[in-house]
């Protein structure tokens, strides 16, 4: 009996650390995991591949699932696949049309979706929000977002990833009078509306508690926090990006919200509670920031790392790491990748950086200089941000969705 006892503890254990990556930038929607992972000698092993649709939506990972949103080769329709995470099985997979959709940058969905509650939220491209069964894909309800609020789509495709907020699922839309839309988790009802502006191709944050509670959106205005409950604008920081390319998320460093776009750059805003209410203001702006697509990662409360692009041929990105409080670059590593390369800091402030020609590196981050432990080239031309889950990295490339074994420190 106590031998039994104690395997069902170490099982507990084991379970608890595993952690799920069920959204956009995973559990705390930050870049960040609370796993290890080591440097490896050799390429990581590969446990699984499937060959998936078009696509630039991450996978996300949740009770045992990975949950992948592509488009239906051939048709203009969109997919949600669930597959084992263990074994890559194929569970279930529903489909649905859309409006005819193409841009220059490949014609799936962008948007990752969010896995709460035993329910799996996935806008389209063409921003069809949908929400269905984890277990079996049914489909619970659909929501056409650009037609029921009037919305003009994006050039390359809406991309805003649901931000799941207690009873409701948050997207910035872009309709008038309907910026930003929550939408009740259960039938898919209008909790709120609010603001005017519209969309960019950022997804939204959360952050502090109670009172403090906060969602933050980038609209194609600028920075917008609104109180999560009904969506009363709490602050706003005009932010215009000249190409509306804005598709960071804001990220949570230290007092600061650090939030950019390809042709602004980056600004620091400073949070404070002005009248018991979150308020901000400016503490730095650094114009040489120009965040494309690839969202920071915090090391820390001092320093952040950004992947930083520009929009003036060639493209070529570059590595950076600035200091939190000042947005001061302290080095910078040129042409790590040709548009983007994503970050995610593992639990033991390491970072993983995905280029997007395949290359999967393990950084030791440093205000000091750059310093690489391993790499590997692991898949092909990607721009979807990993997934980290119970020691596997679920990566998806222009053709597969992989699974990867990563080795512990």
């Amino acid at each position: 009996m106590w031998l039994r006892s104690l395997a069902v503890l170490l099982a507990s254990c084991s379970m608890a650390a595993a952690g799920d990556w069920p959204q956009w930038l995973g559990p705390d929607r930050n870049g960040s995991s609370r796993e290890v992972v080591g440097p490896w000698k050799h390429p990581p092993k590969v446990l699984w591949r499937h060959a998936v649709g078009e696509g630039h939506s991450s996978p996300v990972v949740a009770g045992g699932r990975v949950v992948l949103h592509t488009k239906v080769n051939g048709k203009e329709e969109e997919e949600v696949t669930a597959y084992s995470a263990r074994s890559g099985k194929r569970l279930w997979h529903t489909a649905y049309g859309r409006g005819s959709f193409s841009s220059l940058f490949g014609n799936g969905p962008r948007a990752t979706p969010a896995v709460a509650a035993g329910r799996v939220y996935a806008n389209g491209a063409t921003g069809i929000l949908t929400c269905l069964d984890a277990r079996n894909g049914d489909k619970v309800w659909q929501v056409d977002t650009l037609t029921t609020f009037k919305a003009p789509n994006l050039k390359f495709g809406v991309s805003c990833s649901p931000l799941v907020e207690g009873d409701n699922v948050l997207v910035n839309v872009g309709g008038k009078g309907a910026s930003v839309v929550a939408f009740g988790t259960d039938k898919g009802d209008v909790a709120w509306k609010s603001l005017d502006d519209l969309a960019s191709y950022s997804s939204p944050t959360a952050l502090g508690r109670g009172k403090e509670r906060q969602v933050v959106f980038v609209t194609e205005q600028g920075v917008r926090s609104l109180r999560p409950s009904d969506g009363r604008l709490l602050w706003k920081f005009h932010m215009v990006d000249l190409l509306n390319e804005s598709s960071t998320t804001p990220v949570h460093v230290g007092d600061l919200l650090v939030a950019g776009s390809v042709t602004y750059g980056s600004v620091g805003l400073k949070l404070k509670t002005v009248d018991g209410k979150p308020a901000a203001r400016q503490a730095w702006k650094n114009g040489a920031l120009t965040c494309y697509f690839s969202t920071p990662a915090a090391v820390g409360k001092d320093y952040l790392y950004m992947v930083t692009g520009t929009f003036i041929p060639p493209p070529a990105a570059t590595l950076r790491c600035v200091d939190a409080a000042t947005g001061k670059e302290l080095w910078q590593r040129a042409k790590v990748a040709k548009y983007h390369a994503a970050l995610l800091r593992t639990g033991d402030d390491k970072l993983l950086m995905m280029e997007d020609g395949g290359e999967l590196v393990l950084l030791d981050p440093s205000p000091k200089g750059y310093r690489e432990l391993a790499r590997s080239k692991v898949c092909g031309e990607i721009w979807a941000h990993p997934a980290l889950s119970d020691g596997r990295l679920y990566v998806r490339d222009d053709q597969e969705l992989i699974c990867l074994r990563l080795p512990a420190n």
